[in-house]
């Protein structure tokens, strides 16, 4: 991504550039050379942890980051984390976690960050190369954490090219750190937390998000995301997926349809509806190119967070800290792993857990909490909030299910620290001449609208209509201003059913419209090249099971991205003729994982400078 600046002209890639005569070159300069004791690749949670345990021990360490502020993903996270309140800051939104923790590497002398540069390569000299700001540079480490997080897997369809298709990253990018809204009907491809709170994040925006598709018969994500979606009113179609993307050089329909067992379209299921932007968030793969590359060479590499293992941003803090004390006992240092981390990391970086079938609570008392978690997952801020000690999670592991016992006053403190927004507080008895009870539920969306006196739609946790509530205060959650307690009046016999409000009504959309077996020829596997599936299905036709063969004959993986997003679409073409992956001959891996101009490694001129 290249940075934006005033007097910047922009234009469209069309022809070569003009290059310049030979006598007009300037001469070659030296290139840097930096020496550092451990070097760490990647600013987000896993990264800057591995190098605060560095620091704390005065070993010293250069932590580059390709973006221009530390913090990686969770500059992007708006929404409270889950985890263990005292160990990963379980109920602290993304973006205050990442200003705490550069907060607390600004204190740490001994670690020196350069953001702005991004590391290109790994060489037989122990030599890794960088590339930013101020052109290119070689680092030479003593040892090397990879924490470079992971990317998004690609998705093939008719229209996948279309404008108006993104990646989450990309998305949530503009939308909560660029505070840009891209889109005003989105439809979002894939039920893992990533796509499930990119479409709270854009309803938080304003955004129309007109549903989710998900071909597993369950979401994957936490199900706490996915009924803070169907409390909202975003229907979840799961066992379907999108067939196509239509529209005149811009998406402006999707055709989706359910699937079988075999993830094959079922005739006589699809339907389409009128969006401008469909979000694809089908899942990660680690970004660990580097980290092979220097172990082939012999380096001291370890790797953390995504690059290591897919979880959550809580567990690549553990990672972090863990791969940091790692790495200093190998270079010689006396350091303690306390051995509870190692087990905190396992849970941090569990799957959910069995779903417990949800049943309304009997009333314990005149105030009292109703928390609706059903899945066991990693947190526990709903424990550490109740002064009063009556919420406890049973057993000695966070990933329990909260129960409550004992007295509530009230505090409301819970549904405060609840990051699922799960947790609702009844006061029954409110106007008993009327027979109605005050429920507070959290809510995070522009409260402007809500006014006192206002009669409002009341749904359950699955979504599904309760009947009517009528507010009587809004007013901001303790210790934290970004979330909101709404108290309505319900009639009695609802309070304990009421889990918030609903704010969209569910879309049908136009049945019809014709399913496909398999991609068309026409659509696009290679982006970068303009490379089509039908391109691609005669090669394998006529015998090529190498990649590299690919790649000479039809351009495949020769763009910008080297092939790291497409060379999984290949495969699965592969699959569908019949050909185990296994037999397949992957890429070879180059020494570049990003494009660097031929200028910086002559050492002329700085970054967007160099001819």
């Amino acid at each position: 991504m290249t940075v934006v600046r005033p007097g910047m002209k922009v234009r469209s890639c069309e022809g070569h550039p003009v290059l310049p005569p030979r006598d007009d070159l300037p001469p070659f300069g030296e290139i840097e050379t930096i020496e550092t004791e451990v070097l760490v690749i990647g600013g987000g949670p896993a990264g800057i942890n591995a190098a605060l345990e560095l620091g704390a021990l005065g070993i010293e360490t250069l932590l580059v980051d390709d973006k221009q502020e530390l913090g990686g993903k969770l500059t992007l996270q708006t929404h409270p984390f889950f985890g263990s309140r005292d160990d990963c800051y379980a109920g602290i939104r993304g973006i205050e976690i990442a200003r705490i923790l550069t907060g607390k590497l600004a204190g740490t002398p001994s670690v020196r960050v350069v953001t702005g540069a991004t590391a290109v390569g790994a060489f037989h000299d122990r030599m890794v190369g960088m590339y930013g700001e101020g052109g290119y540079f070689l680092v030479e480490p003593r040892a090397v954490v990879v924490a470079c997080g992971a990317r998004e897997k690609g998705l093939a369809f008719p229209g996948c090219d279309l404008p108006g298709v993104y990646g989450a990253g990309a998305f949530q990018t503009l939308l909560n750190r660029d505070l840009v809204v891209p889109t005003d009907r989105l439809f979002i491809v894939g039920g893992g937390n990533v796509g499930l709170i990119a479409g709270y994040h854009a309803i938080q925006a304003g955004i129309r998000v007109v549903g989710l598709v998900e071909a597993l018969p369950r979401c994957g994500g936490y199900k706490v995301h996915a009924d803070k979606l169907h409390r909202l009113g975003v229907p979840i179609h799961t066992s379907h997926t999108v067939l196509r993307a239509q529209g005149d050089g811009r998406l402006e329909r999707i055709t989706i349809a359910a699937v079988d067992e075999a993830l094959r379209p079922v005739e006589g299921t699809e339907r389409s509806f009128d969006v401008d932007t469909l979000l694809i968030a089908v899942g990660l793969t680690p970004i660990d190119e580097l980290a092979a590359k220097l172990s082939r060479f012999h380096v001291r590499t370890f790797t953390c967070g995504d690059s290591a293992e897919i979880a959550e941003a809580s567990a690549a803090i553990f990672s972090g800290r863990i791969t940091g004390r790692t790495v200093a006992r190998e270079l010689g240092y006396e350091v303690e792993i306390p051995p509870d981390w190692g087990r905190t990391q396992e849970i941090l970086r569990s799957r959910p857990g069995a779903v417990v079938e949800w049943r309304d609570p009997e009333p314990p008392g005149e105030v009292f909490p109703v928390i609706r978690c059903v899945e066991e997952i990693p947190c526990n801020p709903c424990v550490d909030s109740c002064p009063n000690r009556s919420i406890a999670i049973p057993g000695d592991s966070i990933m329990g299910l909260p129960v409550f016992s004992g007295e509530c006053s009230g505090c409301l403190k819970c549904v405060a620290a609840c990051p699922a927004l799960a947790i609702t507080i009844v006061r029954r008895g409110h106007d008993p001449q009327r027979g109605l009870s005050l429920v507070v539920v959290p809510y995070e969306l522009d409260p402007a609208g809500l006014r006192e006196g206002l009669a409002v739609a009341t749904v359950d946790m699955n979504g599904e209509a309760v009947g009517e509530g009528t507010v009587v205060r809004v007013r901001k959650a303790p210790g934290d201003p970004k979330r909101m307690l709404v108290s309505l009046e319900v009639p009695d016999a609802e309070a304990v059913k009421v889990a918030g409000l609903r704010a969209l009504e569910a879309e049908e959309g136009a049945w019809g419209g014709g399913a496909a077996d398999a991609l068309s020829d026409e659509t696009i596997i290679c982006r970068c090249e303009r490379v089509t599936a039908g391109e691609v299905r005669a090669e394998i036709r006529a015998g090529v099971t190498d990649m590299n063969t690919l790649k000479a004959t039809i351009r495949t993986g020769m763009g910008a991205c080297g092939g790291k997003t497409c060379t999984e679409l290949i495969l699965r073409l592969y699959r569908e003729e019949g050909i185990d992956p296994s037999a397949v001959t992957r890429p070879t891996d180059r020494p570049f994982v990003a494009e660097v101009p031929l200028s910086a490694f002559a050492g002329i001129g700085k970054k967007g400078e160099g001819r």
